[in-house]
Parts: structure tokens; sequence; C-alpha cells
């Protein structure tokens, strides 16, 4: 089966909306290796409307001006790319595609179709889709040491739990983290008293 991972710039409060307006001065080649290196093993882009209209709308451009980030626009433009929407979507951008049916169903059966893994970036209403169906293998937050304090966060309020276990940690020298999770069983009920006799002694 294909595995799904996400990849999100997210600020310490939570916030992971328009991180071009904030995430730039903390980026350089630790971030650029993580990020590259998240992709390496997908041949399948899944995104959200808003997050796929700002990629459309820069890469490519940037793969026809043929600067330095051109081969990584190229990578972007040949992957396939299917795109979450209740509204049919035109695409002028290769190898775009509008994800058709139930969600859940959709994606399970992308999920079980033979190729490489399926990747994420941005696109935090969709993650939040495939954390509540129970769909995502692996969440990969850049947790940047600043809080933005206005934008949309990546967990919203009012859902039930969602336990994660981490399963790699890398602190860059910006002061970004990069942090690996995957699914985990929801843990026992502690409380107060399980927990007193290891506090402090005094």
């Amino acid at each position: 089966m294909r595995r799904i991972s996400a990849s999100l710039f997210i600020a310490l409060d939570g916030v992971v909306e328009a991180p071009d307006q904030w995430h730039f001065p903390y980026f350089n080649e630790e971030m650029g290796a993580a990020v590259s290196s998240s992709l390496s093993s997908a041949d399948t882009m899944l995104f959200g409307r808003v997050t796929y209209d700002s990629f459309a709308g820069a890469w490519p451009e940037r793969e026809a001006a043929g600067g330095e980030d051109a081969g990584f626009a190229k990578v972007l433009g040949d992957i396939r790319k299917i795109v979450v929407s209740r509204s049919p979507l035109e695409f002028t951008w290769r190898n775009s595609e509008q994800l058709q049916g139930d969600f859940v169903e959709a994606v399970t059966a992308l999920k079980n179709e033979p190729g490489g893994d399926i990747g994420l970036s941005g696109s935090p209403s969709v993650v939040r889709q495939l954390l509540a169906a129970g769909l995502l293998d692996e969440l990969i937050l850049f947790v940047h040491p600043i809080a933005v304090r206005k934008g949309i966060k990546l967990f919203d309020e009012g859902s039930p739990a969602i336990p994660l276990e981490l399963l790699s940690s890398q602190a860059f020298s910006t002061g970004v983290l990069h942090l690996v999770y995957g699914p985990a069983e929801a843990g026992a009920k502690v409380g107060y008293d399980e927990v007193k006799s290891r506090l402090p002694q005094t």
C-alpha cells in the first residue's frame, strides 16, 4: 500500500497560513535537503484547492524562467497532482486532475493503486481530513521559532483528539525544528493521582 506523507511549515502558535510571509528568513540548506527528502519517494501529490492555486500560480513560471529553482519546478510539474475541491476545476498546469467521489473512498483507492508514495505540501484542510480518517502515515512539521498570531492553524477546535507518535526530530541551525510524526494508539487515561509520585520532592 502506498504511504501518504504531509509536510507543512508551521509557526510556534500553530499557524500554517501564508508561510511565504514569515517562513523565508528561516530557509537554509538543511531545510532544503529535508524538503527534497520528503518528496523523494513520491510520484503523486495531493493538494487542497488554495495550496494548489498558489503552486500553479508560481512554479510553472519558475520552470519556464530556467533559474536556480527550475529543476525543482520541473519535478513539481512532472509529478501527478490531484486536487481536492467541491467545485469543478479546470487545469493549465500539466499532470493535474481533480479527486473524484467521496474523499475517504477516493483516497483509500489511491493508496491501494500501484506506484510510489503520495506527498502533500501545505493543504491543512486535507491534512485534517486524512488524520480524522486514519489515512495519513506521516506528518512532517517544520516548526519555526515565531508566533505569527494570525491565520489558519493546522488543528481546529472541537474535533476528537488525535494521538501521534514522534518518529524523529532534528533542530536546524536557524532554530527550526524538523519533527516527523506517525499515527499512534490512544494512550490510557492518566490523572493527577497517577503522576503525583513523580513530582520533585522537597
